[in-house]
């Protein structure tokens, strides 16, 4: 008995030892410090080549209500350093901005057919460098691992994808390092090939820590919905965690069916970083998620990724590090935290901006004071959040946002355009007085208090159906059926997917 007692003692320390600190993988959820789910909606951003920008742009993606930014470094093989310094700057910046920050080295995109690159194990040693972990170590809660950019270019054989992945891994947490790292798929990130979909659980195997996630760049490869589906299908029959790393809605004009890569990763609950927020060269400008460093205005591509169906406005939710409450551990993001109502009132009654900054944004007015928002079609913030941020100033008095249209809005508080011809590319959104907003049938002058047409409706279910006896679920313009033997999340019946009633209501 007193053997039994004193092995008892030694596992419960043991163990202890073994729990990990910070953001840890769980099956296919990326889990924070308070067991809380994290489901990455961010951008990519370009540091690497535009690190003169970063402190202002880091502030501005975060206003799009974006829970996390990938951020492109460089080890000096390719591209200038990126000293130890800038990182530790980069990741005080995600944390004033409540981001999740997902740091990666550029340096080996397309080994083997790209000269001049470095293998993952150089870029490995890199990581493990002292002046690196010194200021990388610690922020467990804060920051992923990214190891190396599509380390991987074509030709290369399943085992060298695995070995030197899992060698790379191994070297990391050999070093010390307990963060949740992210792989890159081979074929330059697309995984065409499938290497990483089908060694992705023995990759996962040789992480000693199991805190592994999986990221694949969605390009012209998977230009048809199908292709999207069944790609993440196959992550989550295996139970691992799958983000897509970066994606557009298109790539050298070639399609990608970004609308799918949406809608799938919301569904499965995966992550999504849109590639990029702006900077890219003239043959990928429609990659560019703003026109420019100066210029905020969303593009056609910025616009979808943050304001349409599935987009980031709608489907973020900040880590539960930053806003000090519990979501518990679903695996959907079906909710946005940005539209959350912490209970208070705004200080500023009449109105009121937030100098974030040297960004100026509305104060939010629907009770939302300790967090970012989403209110009259634009980011908002919260009148406490701007008051204990030492780099904001809050103004009250008439607020220097947009606000709502003339036009009315839609059920889910999205101004209505009051010009079809504001939607030139027919996508369904436009931009009116400094605002995106919702083009609906028959969009004119003419004044409307609210619009809830189906096609703009993001919280709706509806029982209609043709046989009478199933419902389906409106889940952000989308029609689904309904769930009968599902009480929560989404659901596969009658080979297909469904929403369980409580998650469609709960949008």
């Amino acid at each position: 008995m007193r053997i039994f007692s004193i092995a008892l003692a030694l596992c419960a320390v043991l163990c202890a030892g073994q729990s990990l600190a910070g953001l840890s993988i769980q099956g296919t959820r990326l889990v924070d410090g308070n067991g809380s789910t994290v489901v990455l909606r961010g951008v990519n951003h370009p540091h690497a080549w535009y690190a003169g920008e970063t402190a202002a742009a880091i502030p501005k993606i975060a206003a799009t209500g974006a829970n996390s930014v990938r951020v492109v470094m460089a080890m000096g093989t390719k591209w200038s350093r990126t000293s130890a310094a800038e990182i530790q700057t980069i990741i005080d910046l995600c944390k004033q901005n409540n981001m999740i920050a997902v740091l990666e080295f550029h340096d080996g995109t397309g080994w083997g057919e790209e000269s001049g690159t470095a293998h993952i194990s150089d870029i490995a040693d890199y990581w493990v460098s002292s002046d690196v972990m010194a200021v990388v170590k610690g922020e467990e809660d804060y920051v992923i691992i990214n190891i190396a950019n599509e380390p991987f270019g074509n030709g290369v054989s399943a085992s060298t994808y695995t070995n030197d992945t899992i060698a790379a891994i191994q070297k990391l947490r050999n070093a010390g390092y307990t963060h949740t790292l992210m792989v890159d798929a081979a074929n330059w990130g697309q995984d065409w090939q499938n290497l990483m979909r089908d060694n992705a659980q023995t990759i996962f195997n040789g992480d000693s820590l199991n805190n592994t996630m999986f990221s694949v760049h969605m390009y012209q490869v998977y230009n048809t919905s199908a292709k999207v589906q069944s790609y993440m299908q196959a992550f989550s029959d295996k139970g691992l965690a799958l983000v897509v790393g970066e994606f557009a809605a298109d790539h050298f004009s070639e399609d990608v069916a970004e609308a799918a890569i949406m809608q799938y990763a919301e569904q499965f609950g995966f992550g999504y970083m849109g590639w990029s927020w702006t900077g890219n060269s003239s043959d990928l400008a429609s990659l560019d998620i703003v026109k420019s460093f100066s210029d905020n205005t969303y593009t056609t591509w910025g616009n979808r990724l943050i304001n349409g169906s599935n987009g980031i406005a709608t489907t973020s939710r900040i880590a539960s590090v930053y806003t000090g409450t519990s979501s518990g551990g679903s695996s959907s993001s079906s909710s946005s935290s940005n539209s959350s109502s912490s209970g208070g009132t705004s200080a500023c009654s009449t109105g009121g901006s937030c100098d974030w900054s040297g960004t100026s944004f509305p104060l939010c007015e629907n009770g939302n004071t300790n967090d970012w928002g989403y209110e009259n079609g634009q980011s908002c913030v919260g009148v406490g959040l701007c008051d204990s941020n030492p780099d904001a100033t809050t103004h009250c008095g008439t607020s220097s946002g947009g606000g709502s249209t003339s036009c009315g809005t839609t059920s889910d508080g999205h101004p209505v355009c009051c010009d079809a011809a504001s939607d030139p590319d027919g996508d369904g959104w436009g931009w009116e007085n400094e605002a995106s907003c919702v083009v609906e049938s028959g969009s004119s002058s003419s004044s409307s208090s609210s619009s809830s047409t189906s096609s703009s409706s993001s919280s709706s279910s509806s029982s209609s159906s043709s046989g009478g006896s199933s419902a389906t679920c409106n889940w952000y313009g989308t029609q689904y059926p309904m769930c009968t033997s599902t009480s929560s999340g989404w659901g596969w019946e009658n080979n297909q997917s469904c929403i369980s009633p409580s998650t469609c209501s709960g949008q």
